[in-house]
């Protein structure tokens, strides 16, 4: 598996470990760079989805507004796509400075 091909599958959620398991020997700093930043990403949306099911149960109609704000990382998800498919270490919005310095288990 090549390095694009490990740095598009890292935004596809659980199709992280595939490009991890499967690419560990091919790696390079392209794919480290999104593979740091898909499971940032996943972690990220994981920890939404936990807090807007808790607070489904305090006031659903809260929740549901919540909810909404979760195409925020399907837009997330599409901008890291498209950075890996043209071969770019680009942050993702918002969110991409905090997972840079993550993740260190990446760099091996």
């Amino acid at each position: 598996m090549n390095g694009k091909t490990q740095s598009i599958l890292s935004y596809l959620g659980i199709l992280w470990l595939v490009a991890f398991f499967a690419g560990k020997d091919t790696r390079d700093d392209l794919s480290k760079f999104h593979l740091k930043q898909g499971l940032g990403l996943l972690i990220l949306g994981i920890i939404y989805n936990i807090i807007v099911t808790i607070i489904t149960f305090i006031s659903p109609s809260i929740a549901m507004l919540l909810s909404y704000f979760g195409i925020v990382f399907l837009i997330f998800m599409i901008i890291g796509i498209i950075h890996a498919v043209n071969e770019v270490k680009k942050l993702l919005p918002l969110v991409g400075p905090m997972f840079e310095k993550q993740f260190p288990f990446l760099n091996q």
